[in-house]
């Protein structure tokens, strides 16, 4: 790989093509993609001014992430971004919750999606994920962070 962040929609997604594609080829356990903070502080400040000032953060799990690796996408999220998740899965069948787990130690849930599917449709998951479940503007950065 030569380029580990995109914020285009097209250029994302072949951001993600290409961060999986390494991933098998390296064998590595998983590959790992994130949302750059600044996208997020951006978010975060426009909606304050929507909606008066506020310092919550954009999700209350931190920085938004998604992991991939032997045919399974891993990521944590919210009671409310789970709901979004399910809603997106109705329009990705290939894809299916296989395990939610809710840490006791820790607040949300890890959830690990089955993605028997070819790169090409995984990265329109995985943004789509980013954009409607933790509402990464569509210009928003995401950083390959380990492949």
């Amino acid at each position: 790989m030569t380029r580990f962040d995109a914020a285009e929609p097209a250029e994302r997604r072949k951001l993600y093509v290409d961060t999986i594609t390494a991933h098998r080829e390296r064998g590595s356990a998983f590959c790992t993609l994130e949302v750059d903070e600044s996208a997020l502080e951006a978010d975060d400040e426009s909606a304050a001014d929507v909606a008066g000032a506020t310092d919550e953060p954009a999700t209350d799990l931190g920085t938004p992430w998604i992991q991939f690796g032997d045919d399974t996408i891993n990521l944590d999220c919210t009671d409310a971004e789970l709901e979004e998740l399910k809603a997106r899965l109705a329009e990705f069948p290939a894809f299916k919750i296989d395990d939610l787990h809710r840490p006791e130690e820790a607040e949300g849930v890890n959830v690990r999606i089955s993605a028997k599917a070819d790169p090409n449709r995984i990265a329109q998951f995985l943004d789509d994920v980013f954009l409607e479940v933790y509402d990464l503007s569509s210009t928003g950065r995401v950083w390959a962070v380990e492949v």
